[in-house]
């Protein structure tokens, strides 16, 4: 797990070491273990370091192929890194390091753009071939691991955030239109490549991106998961089912394992994470470290959920943290929470991880987490009225229960200037609902979320969280194996129980009932979701702050009308509207956008 970053120049001038070197200082928090820039002529790689496989100077980035002089700068994991060393040593490479990052570099050159294909892990990977002039661009497939580009005329420049682009300099800042209508609708999520800001792209998910020595490029899609039934699966019952996805969910923890440091589990007390801790319990795992984050109760809502997470670690034996957080240090992590997102994240528990990596990464630098079990398989609570739906009918029933507003009362919330020139969210849901390849309108809504939804959402908040503190977070409910698996279950076993029934079938036994049983709960803070005292004072400065005075993306009675109540208005999904706009305006201040 790391950070980086890269320089390429199409216009016969040489890359900008300068530049990549701001580049690579502002991802220090990604990679506080070693630092590494390397140009040569037309292209410069920078690499912040997070040591976790081969913890030795030869592990080190930027990496050059001994063979063929091919550089590498590589953020993220190849679980499978030792099986394929085997395997590229009997095709006759040799390794000087044992590192996954020199396996990347051999399996490049041995099988080319096909290399992607056998790697099992979260990854994003730049290499340039000094020879050729050609770059690769690789983002694994469920978009774990960032990956963000500066387009320009004669340049391109990458990172693994956006602050790295804004550190280089000359990024076109201005606010996408068509992205600010995403955020407003999605929860703050805006599809790949876009990003709220005009300048800057990100690669999308399971996408290798070849970019000659001239500019031009060509991507290639190398996955796209099937929410189809198989007919070779048909005779397969409701049992049969769980014990595959048992030993699919037990086959992705146990690959998260590979590390050469310790690895621990952030334990919410949830059913999900709980599930993590039985598997590994199981496989052997003996002293594994877990923690547990919990705030003060507000407005009525519970801040911790120690009570299940403590039952749990007791349950297996675990060497269990538990980590309070007062209601004063909220307001002040608020302000480096907003300036570790990558991009404008309104859940409310961006802080919790936030607080919670800070105090993980004193004593440990990897952790799994149960974020993507919800999107995989079923657990949220649109998905069961989708289960009586037509599939013709399945974007506006998904519609009705997801979106935030509907397009029609945009108008109300953003200034004419901002307004999108048509219904780019709607079109993005029309065209993801209905493209081939998902059965009915639980199996569309479940593939947009999966592939989309999660992505820009709670896997970034996971990756930009922990990456806050040099902490690896890795997510076994989107091992790609699994993913696969679980596209293919019948939608109404995965709905089967409040969501997710399979699992929760196949853990019996495994896992506390009182936690499988348990009503589904979130990372609980209430100080956010009810805004009030400094809190709200935040909110209301920064709505009111001379830069969004004169940026004026939202209309002034809605704000007004807003800070007046604070907590009555909430989106489709219960989330607070006023933090929904206080928090992008956070965001761009941090980041000094004009």
């Amino acid at each position: 797990m790391c950070g980086l970053a890269g320089e390429l120049r199409f216009d016969g001038r040489p890359a900008d070491l300068d530049a990549v070197g701001r580049m690579t200082a502002c991802l220090v928090h990604r990679g506080p273990d070693g630092e590494g820039v390397r140009a040569e002529g037309a292209a410069a790689f920078g690499h912040r370091r997070l040591a976790i496989i081969d913890l030795s100077p030869a592990g080190a980035q930027p990496m050059v192929d001994d063979e063929t002089g091919a550089t590498i700068v590589f953020n993220g994991c190849i679980y499978n890194h030792h099986e394929l060393r085997d395997e590229l040593r009997r095709l006759g490479h040799v390794f000087r390091s044992a590192s996954d990052t020199e396996v990347i570099l051999k399996a490049w050159h041995e099988w080319g753009v096909g290399f992607v294909d056998r790697f099992r892990g979260m990854f994003a990977i730049a290499i340039h071939e000094h020879a050729s002039g050609r770059t690769v661009l690789v983002r694994d497939r469920l978009g774990i691991k960032p990956l963000y580009l500066d387009e320009r005329p004669g340049l391109l420049r990458f990172a693994s955030t956006p602050q790295a682009l804004l550190a280089a300099g000359g990024v076109d800042t201005t606010v996408a239109r068509e992205a600010l209508a995403a955020y407003m609708s999605f929860h703050s999520v805006v599809p790949a490549p876009r990003t709220i800001l005009a300048g800057i792209t990100k690669l999308p998910p399971a996408t290798v991106r070849v970019v000659e020595p001239d500019g031009t490029a060509a991507d290639t899609v190398y996955w796209r998961p099937s929410f189809e039934r198989r007919p070779a699966d048909s005779g397969l019952s409701a049992e049969d089912w769980q014990d595959a996805l048992l030993e699919a969910t037990r086959v992705a923890v146990e690959r998260r394992m590979v590390a050469d440091v310790p690895v621990g589990v952030l334990l919410s007390g949830g059913f999900d994470s709980s599930l993590i801790v039985a598997l590994l319990a199981e496989l052997g795992q003996t002293d594994l470290a877990t923690y547990s984050i919990g705030f003060e109760d507000a407005g009525g809502e519970a801040g911790d959920e120690f009570s299940y997470s403590d039952l749990v670690a007791e349950r297996f034996g675990t060497r269990h943290h538990r980590i309070p957080i007062a209601t004063e240090r909220l307001v002040p992590a608020i302000g480096g929470t907003v300036a570790a997102m990558s991009e404008p994240m309104v859940s409310h528990d961006c802080v919790a991880f936030y607080l919670l990596s800070q105090e993980v990464a004193k004593s440990i630098k990897v952790v799994q987490s149960g974020q993507g079990a919800d999107e995989v398989l079923g657990g949220y609570e649109w998905y069961p009225p989708l289960a009586d739906v037509g599939r013709v009918d399945a974007t506006d029933a998904y519609a009705a229960a997801f979106v935030d507003r509907p397009w029609a009362e945009m108008a109300t919330w953003l200034n004419p200037a901002w307004l999108a020139e048509s219904d780019v969210p709607r079109a993005f849901l029309d065209a993801a609902f209905g493209a081939p390849g998902a059965t009915t309108a639980v199996d569309a809504a479940l593939r947009v979320d999966t592939t989309t939804m999660l992505v820009e959402d709670p896997v970034k908040r996971v990756d930009t969280m922990t990456m806050a503190w040099g902490l690896e977070g890795r997510v076994p409910f989107l091992d790609h194996e699994l993913v696969e698996l679980a596209g293919r279950i019948p939608p109404e076993l995965k709905l089967a129980d409040g969501g997710k029934g399979v699992l929760k079938r196949a853990s019996r036994g495994l896992v506390p009932d009182e936690v499988i049983d348990r009503t589904k709960g979130h990372f609980p803070v209430p100080a956010i979701r009810q805004l009030d005292g400094a809190m709200l004072d935040l909110v209301r400065d920064a709505l009111l702050d001379p830069a969004a005075r004169r940026r004026d993306l939202f209309r002034r009675d809605t704000v007004d009308r807003l800070l007046a109540d604070p907590n009555t208005e909430r989106t489709t999904l219960g989330s607070n509207a006023l933090w929904q706009l206080g928090l992008l305006e956070l965001w761009l201040q941090s980041n000094r956008i004009p």
